[in-house]
């Protein structure tokens, strides 16, 4: 049973069906249509040599059928992770493309051990860090960043890897200066809207496939665009698994780097996860999710290839196609394997032209524009949140911006226990319980007494507040207040900040003859409010109890409609 639970691959081979066979075999020659282009394109788009994505395809597949808990998720090289690669990989470089592959396989073994170094720890929450608001805005700039990376791939011409604004000066003053290269242009054009219009049109249609094969065709057989750049023959086969050769010194370079792809990819691969589980009714436990991701990468960095995460392109082909387990994703690791063995001088006439394209058609699909406009409509402080976390990427670069975009959503929580929504509660005639008095108009309150709802902790930031509220209240209510009764529900906890607050508001309170008291307060946050030493304070399990205590100690006279 414990090997089953690490070793997920080992529990699906032992309850294997037949009938799953044929769907996962078709599913994983499906996947390599998608595949091969998208890797040897994000590999591309990465500055390193087009094998290395095969490799990043290969190798993660297999490590992940053994160790990972999804049936069908699809792990490989992801156009999310480019610009962080890109942006890790090539400032270190120094132009030398041996050492540029080291140093990315130095990234993907770093990143494996810290995923699996926090799976260790219990830290799969930490995919929750990044809110959806600021998550888009992070997404929608790495999908800018790429797409503005790859244009003058587009067009046949380098330009100066860099930041945003840089590189589109220098692929504009490339157009002027007449630098692109009219079949690359052809090529990379034609090739990206065809792939567009099939996903668009005729989804069913391979066109990230068809696209490769009718470019290189029209380069090596037809002689169509001739002089452009081409990918060119691949290694043959797969490299033996070794360590990457950096030194010390790279390594503590590629820390703060790996921890953000570490993140990122995380966060991909959490989301991706748990809505196919929610397909096929499965619960999908993060920290075993994370250390499978984190397997995955350390193996992909040991032959050669870049960081990698879950893929929400290529998983909804393997679903599509009927996949069942992870046997499709090794079949398309033995394709793609198969490839590198025996047909590597297939692609090499390749058009460079097509691959940017495809990672382009990759980049466009990140884009969250509904979702974006729908926050604009709804909650406009969580737009701006989002267009921030875009700008930041766009301006400071991918590595700051993820940072930024971290720190934002933290910002974001804080924000919304910070200034929470409170209520003042009444009864409302034929209704049960105690409801807003600002939302229900005929809402009567208990004379003499206070029913307030706070809805989040109470803690440093938001405690003085609190007080403030409470204080506020009592004073509208004029001297006739005997009892403030905290609706504590919603307060999940209680800092030292905020206990010294409550014990002045108490001490406050009964100098002017009100008795402070609690009502539904959960179990751990009243031991700690014991702890703290609150004064004698009354706790009730109810709003009803409290209630009703009240009217027996003070002897008003109320006269409930159920009473009625």
């Amino acid at each position: 049973m414990r090997l089953t639970r690490w070793v997920p691959g080992y529990g699906v081979l032992r309850t294997y069906r037949r009938p799953w066979l044929r769907h996962d075999l078709l599913a994983g020659l499906s996947l390599c249509a998608v595949m091969v282009p998208a890797g040897m394109g994000y590999a591309a788009a990465a500055g390193l040599p087009p094998s290395t994505g095969l490799y990043a395809t290969v190798v993660p597949l297999v490590a992940y059928a053994i160790f990972g808990p999804s049936r069908i998720l699809v792990l490989g090289p992801d156009s999310a992770l480019v610009p962080l690669i890109a942006a890790t990989v090539l400032p270190l470089a120094g132009g030398q493309q041996g050492r540029a592959v080291a140093l990315a396989s130095a990234l993907a073994v770093l990143t494996g051990v810290v995923c699996v170094a926090a799976s260790v720890a219990r830290l799969g929450v930490v995919a929750d860090l990044v809110s959806a608001p600021v998550r888009y805005g992070y997404v929608n700039g790495i999908a800018l960043t790429v797409i503005v990376g790859q244009l003058p791939g587009l067009c046949g011409f380098p330009v100066p890897a860099g930041a945003v604004v840089p590189e589109i000066a220098a692929f504009g003053r490339g157009l002027v200066l007449g630098r692109a290269v009219v079949p690359a242009v052809l090529a990379g054009v034609l090739a990206l809207a065809f792939i567009l219009a099939c996903r668009a049109l005729l989804p069913r249609v391979p066109g990230v496939l068809v696209a490769v094969v009718l470019s290189t065709v029209a380069v090596g057989t037809l002689g169509l665009g001739a002089g452009q750049p081409v990918v060119g023959a691949l290694p043959r086969g797969l490299p033996a698994p070794a360590l990457p050769a950096v030194g010390l010194d790279d390594l503590v370079r590629l820390v703060p780097p790996a921890l953000a792809v570490a993140l990122v990819s995380f966060t991909d691969t959490a989301l991706l996860s748990r809505t196919f589980a929610r397909g096929v009714r499965e619960e999908v436990e993060p920290n075993r999710e994370l250390s499978a991701l984190g397997v995955a990468n350390a193996a992909a960095g040991l032959f050669q290839a870049f960081p990698i995460s879950s893929s929400g392109t290529r998983t909804p082909v393997a679903e599509s196609t009927g996949a069942r387990t992870q046997l499709a994703g090794l079949t398309a690791a033995a394709v793609v394997a198969l490839l590198l063995a025996v047909g590597p001088g297939l692609v090499q006439d390749l058009p460079s032209a097509t691959l940017a394209a495809v990672v382009i058609a990759a980049a466009i699909g990140l884009f969250e524009v509904r979702a974006v406009i729908r926050l604009l409509r709804v909650d406009p402080p969580e737009f701006a949140l989002s267009v921030t976390g875009l700008l930041a990427v766009l301006l400071l670069g991918v590595l700051p911006g993820i940072a930024v975009a971290v720190g934002l959503s933290l910002l974001d929580f804080v924000r919304h226990s910070w200034r929470p929504h409170d209520a003042v509660l009444g009864r409302v005639p034929r209704m049960k319980g105690y409801h807003d008095v600002a939302r229900h108009p005929d809402a009567v309150q208990i004379p003499g007494l206070l029913l307030f709802r706070w809805d989040a902790p109470l803690f440093f930031a938001n405690a003085g507040l609190f007080r403030r509220r409470v204080r506020q209240l009592v004073a509208e209510d004029g001297p006739g207040v005997h009892w403030v009764v905290i609706a504590a529900e919603p307060i999940t906890d209680v800092d030292a900040t905020a206990f010294d607050l409550l014990l002045a508001l108490q001490l406050e309170l009964r100098e002017s003859g009100i008795e402070l008291a609690f009502a539904e307060m959960k179990g751990p946050v009243k031991d700690r409010v014991r702890r703290y030493g609150l004064d004698r304070p009354l706790f009730f399990p109810t709003l009803g109890v409290a209630v009703k205590e009240y009217l027996r100690r003070t002897g008003v006279e109320w006269r409930d409609w159920e009473d009625a």
